[in-house]
C-alpha cells in the first residue's frame, strides 16, 4: 500500500516496519479529512474503521490501539489485545515480541515515539504528563526486559509533535520537570509571556525526550522534526483545531517486527 506522505524512522533496522500517518490516505470528510483514527472525536465510525484498516493492511500486522490516559503504563502485547471489538487496555505504550501485533499509539500535538530492540519493538505516546512522569522509561525497561538487550542496542525514532515555538505552558510543567519557572530562558523552556504579561514559557517537547532518552542509555535517537501545531495541512493538532473552533483528528504512530 502506498504510505502517501507518511513519516517514516530514519533509522537502519530492516527488522521492523514502522510509520506515523498524517492526516492524507483515508476516507473521513470535512475537519477530520482524511486520514482520522480515533474513534472518539465525532467522526464518522465506518469512515474511522476503514482509515484504521487501511493501517492494518500498511503495516501488514493488526495494530492494537490503546486507551490512552496520558500516563505511564506499558503493555506488553499478548494475542487477544487484538481480538476484534475488545475494549482498548488503559496504557500510553506498548511493546511486541509478536510480528502479527503492531504497537500503536494515537497523536494530536503530543508526541509518539518508536522503538526498536534485536527480537522486539515498542510505542509510547509521550505527552508532557507521560513524559515526566516516565513512560519512556518504563517502556525501555520494559523492552529492555522482554528482549534481554541493554538500552545501547535499542534505537528510538520521535515523529511529529507541537514544537518548540507553538508550546505554550506555565508554570506547572517546568515544575514537573524539576524546572525552576522564573522569568528567563532555560534549557528546553524559552521565556515568553502572553499578551496579558503572564509568565509563560514555550516547551521543546522532542529535546526534552532526547534528553531522557540519553539519560536511559540510548546513543541511537532519531527525528523529532516536525511540528503539527505549524503544519494544519499536513498534520491533525488538537491545539491548533481548539484555536480554530473546529473538530480534528488523531494520527497514529506504529511500529512491528518483521
Amino acid at each position: 500500500m502506498e504510505l502517501h506522505d507518511w513519516l517514516r524512522p530514519d533509522w537502519t533496522d530492516s527488522r521492523t516496519l514502522a510509520f506515523m500517518t498524517t492526516r492524507t490516505g483515508g476516507v473521513s470528510q470535512q475537519g477530520y479529512s482524511s486520514l482520522n483514527l480515533g474513534r472518539s472525536v465525532g467522526d464518522d465510525p465506518a469512515a474511522v474503521a476503514e482509515n484504521r484498516r487501511r493501517v492494518a493492511q500498511a503495516v501488514g500486522a493488526s495494530p492494537v490501539f490503546l486507551k490512552q490516559v496520558h500516563g505511564t503504563r506499558v503493555l506488553h502485547l499478548q494475542p487477544h489485545h487484538a481480538t476484534p471489538d475488545v475494549e482498548p487496555e488503559p496504557a500510553d505504550a506498548s511493546i511486541s515480541l509478536d510480528p502479527s501485533l503492531a504497537c500503536t499509539v494515537m497523536v494530536a500535538d503530543c508526541l509518539p515515539v518508536l522503538f526498536a530492540a534485536p527480537g522486539g519493538v515498542g510505542a509510547a505516546h509521550a505527552g508532557w504528563r507521560g513524559l515526566s512522569g516516565g513512560v519512556l522509561d518504563n517502556t525501555v525497561r520494559a523492552l529492555c526486559e522482554a528482549t534481554g538487550h541493554p538500552p545501547d542496542a535499542l534505537q528510538a525514532w520521535m515523529g511529529a509533535c507541537i514544537g518548540p515555538q507553538a508550546f505554550e505552558v506555565g508554570a506547572d510543567v517546568l515544575d514537573a520537570f524539576g524546572a525552576t519557572p522564573q522569568p528567563q530562558d532555560q534549557p528546553w523552556f524559552r521565556y515568553q509571556p502572553n499578551a496579558a504579561g503572564e509568565p509563560r514559557w514555550r516547551a521543546d517537547l522532542a529535546g526534552l525526550a532526547r534528553q531522557r532518552l540519553q539519560a536511559l542509555g540510548l546513543t541511537r535517537i532519531h527525528g523529532g522534526g516536525w511540528c503539527t501545531f505549524s503544519e494544519p495541512s499536513r498534520f491533525f493538532s488538537y491545539r491548533h483545531e481548539r484555536v480554530e473552533g473546529r473538530p480534528g483528528g488523531r494520527m497514529a504512530a506504529v511500529i512491528r517486527l518483521v
